[in-house]
């Protein structure tokens, strides 16, 4: 014989039920009763269905129920402190009818968006450093209203949805119930309503106004290219929320002479036949107004794509004191043709080292000797072109369309 009865009436169960027939009372009268369903009108009606459930799903609070009645449940922790780990009726309706479980609760204020702003930096600029300053547009709590958005007292938290800015509705598909979150229309999601004429004439009533800030930002000598510089708590401000972070983002611009590639630097060097042959020196300005004095030595022989190296010349390392590699690639510019006369070139061929001789032809091959022709720049295209489509099939490992035959 039970103390109460009351939980049971209010689910339209008898005291003696299972808990299937609990669960399918609840489930029937939740979708009844849900103020989304009839318009806010059983919001009362709706609480007390998910309480008395709450309890009786339980199996240890239904026997102090049963026992001691609603009277007895206050050394259990009363309402919301079992059956169904104490939801809210909300959260006990999305247990049932999909609403992802339990809407976790956030402790504290919420935390702003991040803002991320991307600035444009030479090589110079990070072989160097620099201090520059960047100008934005970012929002403030209103000073004149402190951000309640209009006069003290005249803000009201919305009634329809609890101030929370969202609402659930319930949604219909075939036999099933699906709940949905959707932006309280009343208050347009911000949980709180504001008469025109209490608005704050500062702000007209969103709470933040929009200034102009300026941030010097320090470009430390070797950074690289996408390197973030975080300016913690300058993001927008918000009534109840922590601001973000503005982040910079440095955007290298390309640079006319190096390539760029860790901490190491690549130069293209264009030298004539002379100094690649019998030495010589050349110039390379560099990223802070330098110029490097580069010795190529008598017989060293650069030959066209050579790669050479001058060790310590690269960028600075971050945060340290060394620096990486300077890589030198060279281009051999050959002389014109008709640079010089017969009796000139004979003379380099007694300086140059012997070419190396032609192998013997077989007396029964046929001879044809042939000439060079300079190409027309249309020519050249198309020589080009097709060249191009050779080394394409070649990586590919044969012809295009072309199949092994299998055995």
């Amino acid at each position: 014989m039970v103390k109460e009865t009351k939980f049971y009436e209010i689910l339209e169960v008898d005291p003696s039920c299972s808990d299937n027939e609990l669960k399918k009372a609840y489930r029937k009268l939740a979708l009844k009763y849900h103020p989304d369903k009839t318009g806010g009108a059983t919001s009362e009606k709706f609480q007390e269905i998910s309480h008395a459930y709450d309890v009786l799903s339980d199996t240890q609070k239904r026997q102090v129920y049963d026992q001691y009645g609603e009277a007895g449940l206050s050394g259990e922790g009363g309402p919301g402190g079992g059956g169904m780990g104490g939801l809210s009726p909300e959260d006990l309706f999305s247990h049932f009818f999909g609403g992802g479980g339990p809407r976790s609760r956030p402790s504290g204020p919420r935390r702003g968006k991040d803002v991320a702003h991307g600035l444009k930096v030479t090589l110079e600029d990070l072989y160097k450093g620099k201090t520059t300053k960047l100008a934005l547009q970012k929002n403030v709590i209103c000073e004149k209203c402190e951000g309640r958005g209009g006069k003290e007292g005249a803000v009201k938290t919305c009634q329809t949805c609890n101030g929370q800015g969202v609402r659930l509705m319930l949604r219909q598909i075939g036999p099933m119930m699906q709940q949905i979150q959707q932006p309280c229309q009343d208050c347009r999601g911000e949980g709180e309503i504001i008469n025109a004429k209490d608005k704050c004439k500062h702000c007209n009533g969103r709470k933040v106004t929009q200034i102009r800030k300026v941030l010097e930002v320090h470009i430390d000598r070797g950074m690289k290219d996408g390197r973030k510089i975080v300016f913690n708590g300058e993001g927008d401000q918000a009534p109840g929320t922590v601001p973000g972070d503005v982040v910079i983002v440095l955007e290298q611009r390309e640079h006319d002479r190096f390539k760029r590639s860790g901490d190491d630097l690549y130069y293209n060097a264009k030298i004539d036949l002379v100094t690649a042959l019998a030495g010589g020196k050349i110039q390379i300005p560099h990223l802070d107004d330098r110029i490097l004095i580069v010795e190529i030595l008598p017989g060293e022989v650069i030959k066209p794509g050579d790669l050479k190296a001058v060790m310590g010349q690269g960028m600075p390392t971050e945060r340290h004191h060394d620096h990486g590699n300077l890589y030198i690639q060279f281009e051999i510019e050959f002389p014109a043709a008709g640079w010089t006369d017969p009796a000139t070139i004979e003379k380099l061929r007694t300086i140059l080292p012997v070419p190396q001789a032609l192998p013997d032809i077989p007396k029964e091959k046929h001879i044809e000797e042939v000439s060079l022709t300079e190409m027309d720049p249309r020519q050249k295209a198309r020589a080009e072109q097709g060249q191009q489509g050779y080394q394409d099939d070649d990586d590919e490992g044969g012809h295009p369309g072309v199949q092994c035959a299998q055995q």
